[in-house]
């Protein structure tokens, strides 16, 4: 594990420890298993879709949005632009996030059929309960940072709430990982999703080369996601041609003042390119 991941799993675990400290898992359970569903991920007939992320920040580039955005108006936009999803972070040293975040843009995005994604370096099934809590319909699970039986842990969770997760892969390692969960879980009623991250996790610099060198080792059936690296519809195109049927957009949106025609153009460019 890089030591940015070790950083942040030492994080997540203190914030984990202090949120035990508020409420019993039990007690967290009952929340989750009772807040109303969040709207289904459906993704598009014609292979390829978008999922926005909403980031306040990012190690590498420093601050993507002002103290003062209306962050409720920019997951709308989202919405408005066609995102099958939107991400949000809810790391609050390193990326900006917060928990009330990922609360506000479920709330919003309900009425519309947009479900949210938790994206955090989830180490316990008590995160995943936290996500559903707050209204959220799927959860990111970085594999490099977990063995094989926490991850099943968090997949069973999730899957009994009937959330949708995205694995996510940074190297031939952790794809390999992936496809031995999948193929284990070929008869479970779940939704799961193979994301590529081509950022370095030593420099966290986008190496965007790899999501295209990476993109023949992944042979499972379930849909492909890109991340990282993808800001412009030629971005797009490459991703589709290269056999994914998902971009995850999160600077690029941040910093254009109008995300919504981004959306827009990267959907229709990866369409027309499919």
């Amino acid at each position: 594990m890089s030591g940015f991941l070790r950083e942040m799993a030492q994080s997540s675990l203190e914030r984990l420890t202090q949120a035990r400290k508020v409420e019993s898992e039990s007690s967290l359970w009952l929340r989750a298993s009772e807040t109303p569903p969040a709207p289904p991920l459906k993704l598009s007939e014609r292979g390829f879709d978008c999922f926005a992320e909403l980031k306040l920040r990012s190690p590498a580039a420093g601050a993507l949005s002002t103290a003062n955005e209306d962050l409720c108006a920019r997951v709308q936009a989202y919405a408005e632009g066609g995102a099958a999803a939107v991400s949000v972070l809810t790391e609050p040293y390193r990326f900006g996030g917060s928990m009330a975040h990922l609360a506000r843009a479920s709330q919003v995005l309900a009425p519309l059929g947009v479900p949210t994604m938790r994206k955090d370096f989830l180490i316990d099934p008590y995160q995943v309960m936290e996500a559903r809590a707050l209204g959220a319909g799927g959860v990111l699970v970085i594999l490099r940072m977990l063995d094989h039986g926490r991850i099943t842990e968090l997949l069973d969770c999730a899957a009994m709430l009937h959330m949708f997760v995205l694995l996510e892969a940074f190297d031939e390692q952790d794809i390999d990982c992936a496809n031995t969960l999948v193929a284990e879980r070929a008869a479970r009623v779940e939704q799961l999703l193979l994301g590529i991250n081509s950022r370095d996790l030593d420099t966290l610099h986008v190496v965007p080369e790899r999501l295209t060198q990476l993109a023949q080792n992944l042979t499972v059936k379930v849909p492909r996601v890109a991340e990282s690296g993808v800001g412009a519809p030629d971005d797009a195109v490459l991703m589709a041609k290269a056999g994914y049927q998902v971009v995850l957009v999160g600077s690029a949106l941040m910093t254009n003042p109008a995300p919504r025609q981004l959306l827009e153009d990267l959907i229709a460019a990866g369409r027309n390119a499919k």
